[in-house]
């Protein structure tokens, strides 16, 4: 027997492994790197976001649209960047919540926990409401007899269902069904943009640039830089499933770069379409309700439109479970934590996954919308209301994310100066264009900023609480190797398990 062959059959002892996992009852290093792509496209959303956002954009930027989505789509790669410091070290569910407690400790860990939830729930009842806004224009064009509000409710509620199934039957069944929905939805949009660029001719370049735009002010571009940013949130979210995937240190900021790279380049050619578009038809682009669509008939391609209305209501629900999967597993996270109840942190003895943090999250996500569906708000304002809110809690997560990674690194001996010039660079940027952005929406009426003010406010009750029952206690659980995978590997006496 050679000195390999016997350190096999009697490997020698090793010390100081745990039993299981901290994360243990996930499915474990199942899911490739097209499903993590397909999780970050999901949350995403670009078909979606290619048709809603640029509209938004040009509602607060008008004539500096274009260059609004390009500094939007430069500031998400600093970010994506910067994920992947800690992406490439450790695996986790918690995402940027577990990476910000590594680097800042308790305290701004909870807070990136509270500003990413925010994020996910808010962008997760803005796609509700989008597939809503669709589904209700698509059907009401056949039959205009139609109840609005019930249809809209109805969507809703069959959206909200269909996200809770395929999240608790399997990672592998959610990533992939969004992402047949969103390649569709995308190859609809793109075919009919190229469509109508053909169709527009040639284009002047100072349009796009926004050459002596009325109104342009760098305030207004720093608010639509903001709003275009929600294009892009969501593209860290195949960091949650780390512990699920195969290579995560290898893969998941492979997902999450390529994700920021082929939504930038959507949404410049979306934005460019529809600038160029509604410039040549002497309209406002900010007044349409239905940029692509009216572009679409005044080319003489209507029919094509409709098609793409279909791809966009798909896509909408692409994000809701894209989106959705990301906020089950932060609270998963948490709940193993111990930063919320122990019972949120249960997995489904069968498919692996975060099944009673589907059952706490979904019924939230479902139920806002339904409210303001049945109330007879208006579905535009609503999805602008959630979408902002969202956007918000998003670049909060991402300014303090970025201010840990020169933390993370100079602790573990690893700091270097490129890595922390793109974090420090993102960070500023990120949390001067928010400003920006309050700033607007104060002078708009301030809706936004009073609802995040309440969240914010109840926030720090809540987490004001959880430090005084936790003490001084650390966060940020991620995966570990265990006894059984490791030759040789002891489960160590001293190590609590995390049952």
């Amino acid at each position: 027997m050679t000195a390999l062959s016997r350190a096999i059959a009697r490997p020698a002892p090793v010390a100081g492994f745990g039993d299981r996992s901290p994360l243990h009852g996930l499915e474990r290093r199942r899911i490739g790197v097209v499903d993590l792509a397909a999780q970050s496209v999901a949350a995403v959303a670009p078909a979606a976001a290619a048709t809603t956002v640029v509209l938004m954009v040009a509602g607060v930027a008008p004539g500096v649209t274009v260059t609004a989505i390009l500094a939007a789509a430069i500031l998400a790669f600093g970010v994506a960047r910067t994920v992947g410091v800690f992406a490439r070290r450790f695996a986790a569910s918690g995402g940027l919540y577990t990476y910000t407690a590594r680097g800042l400790g308790t305290r701004a860990g909870l807070a990136g926990g509270a500003a990413i939830l925010t994020g996910y729930a808010a962008v997760a009842m803005f796609a509700l409401l989008g597939g809503a806004y669709y589904t209700s224009y698509l059907l009401r064009g056949l039959w205009p007899d139609l109840d609005g509000v019930l249809v809209a409710a109805g969507a809703v509620v069959a959206q909200a269902a269909l996200v809770a199934f395929v999240l608790v039957r399997g990672i592998r069944v959610s990533a992939r069904a969004a992402l047949v929905v969103e390649t569709l939805s995308v190859v609809l949009i793109v075919a009919l943009l190229v469509a109508l660029l053909v169709s527009i001719g040639p284009i002047d370049p100072s349009v796009l640039l926004g050459a002596g735009a009325a109104g342009a002010t760098p305030l207004s571009f720093a608010a639509g830089a903001v709003i275009a940013l929600t294009a892009f949130v969501g593209f860290e979210s195949a960091a949650t499933l780390g512990v699920e995937s195969v290579s995560p240190l290898r893969n998941v900021p492979r997902a999450v770069t390529g994700t920021v790279v082929l939504s930038g380049a959507l949404y410049l050619l979306a934005a460019v379409t529809q600038v160029a578009g509604f410039d040549a038809l002497g309209a406002d682009l900010a007044a349409s309700a239905s940029p692509v669509n009216d572009l679409a008939t005044a080319s003489g391609l209507g029919g094509w439109a409709v098609v793409a209305d279909v791809g966009i209501a798909a896509s909408f629900l692409a994000c809701a479970i894209g989106t959705t999967t990301a906020l089950v597993r932060v609270l998963f996270a948490m709940s193993r934590d111990g930063v919320l109840p122990a019972a949120v942190g249960r997995t489904h003895g069968r498919f692996g996954t975060p099944a009673a943090a589907v059952g706490a999250g979904v019924p939230v996500i479902a139920g806002v919308p339904l409210v303001l569906v049945v109330t007879g708000v208006d579905l535009r304002e609503a999805m602008h209301v959630t979408l902002s809110v969202g956007a918000a809690g998003y670049i909060l997560a991402y300014v303090l994310v970025c201010a840990a990674a020169p933390v993370f690194l100079r602790r573990i001996g690893e700091l270097t100066p490129a890595p922390a010039v793109v974090a420090v660079l993102s960070a500023v940027a990120l949390a001067a264009a928010l400003l920006a952005f309050f700033a607007v929406d104060v002078s708009s009426g301030g809706t936004v900023l009073i609802v995040l003010a309440a969240i914010a406010l109840s926030s720090a009750v809540v987490i004001g609480v959880i430090r005084r029952r936790k003490g001084p206690g650390a966060i940020g659980r991620y995966d570990e190797p265990v006894a059984a995978q490791v030759l040789g590997g002891v489960p160590s006496p001293t190590r609590p398990d995390d049952a």
